[in-house]
């Protein structure tokens, strides 16, 4: 896969040939940036996590099949992580599979949701729960279309740099703490190092593991609890992982011997980020979901806890243990 930084989108037409290719874009990003498309087909899709499910995936199937695309037809997928899942998972399948990429235009999509090959839809109440892995030919990172995003998108973005920083790299996580005024006023500088460098860790994590069976899962750190509550709180992804990996680090303490000023560093670098870490969920309704999580094998999960600032490990928990480390975490004696 390649990367192109620092690329623009309105140069789109110097890695994909127009007349081969059909652009899915988020219906958010059409309207700041529709402009950038002129000459292209499109086709646009509502924005937000509703689409991405069966419904909307059978329309861009249905779109794709009246422009008569046919198993040479590129599909590029413009937007956030919603867009990129549809699209990826929507070029996989297609015909059995056609070319496709991406052209992330959220912090979160530029990091995390467009990077290593995680395509699909939700079904029903479980996320991301019908899907492939399969790789896009490259991800053209163009930093101006996210001078359009809202502030809560920056934050979300934010979560998914912090838990690469957590995992496995103790220098961004001093860098988070050290330039978060100017990460958090954008400076070009060092959004563009943040993003170079969470896409390096991910591409490095993935090549190793690219099907989870190992190194991948670490990925999930925050994740466990965050799907939970993103769904029970109706809250963003990046605001529910944020929330996630506050409770993980607590796990750390009491299960990987975290020392408790990690802890609170990490939970301080979260709230820095305009990141809640409060929890509004019963903790019986979070570990209900644990059943419906993609990480479970059996009666036990897959865990992620850290040992240290940019030290992570896997840990198999049993569904009764997560849940009793819970209720203790979320409502303490």
């Amino acid at each position: 896969m390649d990367c192109h930084f620092g690329a623009s989108v309105s140069r789109l037409d110097q890695y994909v040939q127009p007349a081969r290719t059909v652009l899915i874009v988020d219906e958010q990003v059409d309207h700041f940036h529709g402009d950038k498309f002129a000459g292209w087909r499109k086709i646009v899709v509502p924005s937000g996590e509703a689409s991405k499910d069966l419904r909307v995936f059978q329309q861009v199937i249905d779109q794709l099949i009246a422009l008569e695309a046919d198993r040479k037809t590129w599909v590029i997928g413009i937007g956030g992580g919603v867009v990129t899942d549809l699209a990826g998972f929507v070029a996989s399948v297609y015909m059995r599979g056609v070319p496709y990429a991406f052209v992330p235009t959220t912090l979160l999509a530029q990091v995390d949701a467009a990077v290593g090959g995680k395509n699909g839809v939700n079904y029903g109440a479980y996320k991301n729960m019908l899907g492939v892995i399969r790789q896009p030919a490259f991800l053209l990172f163009d930093t101006q279309l996210l001078e359009t995003l809202p502030a809560a998108e920056w934050h979300n973005g934010f979560a998914e740099i912090i838990k690469y920083a957590c995992i496995c790299d103790a220098e961004m996580f001093d860098l988070l703490e050290t330039h978060a005024a100017q990460a958090l006023s954008h400076d070009p500088a060092i959004i563009d190092q943040l993003v170079a460098r969470s896409v390096d860790i991910k591409c490095q994590i993935v090549a190793e593991d690219e099907f989870e069976s190992g190194q991948r899962r670490l990925l999930n750190f925050g994740h466990t609890v965050g799907h939970a509550v993103e769904k029970l709180e109706g809250i963003a992804h990046g605001q529910a992982v944020a929330k996630g990996m506050a409770v993980a680090a607590a796990f750390s303490r009491a299960l990987s011997g975290l020392d408790s000023g990690v802890v609170t560093r990490v939970v301080r670098l979260l709230e820095q980020y305009h990141l809640s870490v409060d929890i509004h969920s019963d903790p019986a309704a979070i570990a209900r979901y644990f059943r419906m999580d993609k990480k479970r094998e059996g009666q036990m999960i897959h865990f992620i806890l850290l040992k240290a600032i940019g030290e992570a490990v896997v840990e198999p928990l049993a569904l009764e243990r997560l849940s009793a480390l819970l209720h203790q975490t979320l409502q303490p004696a």
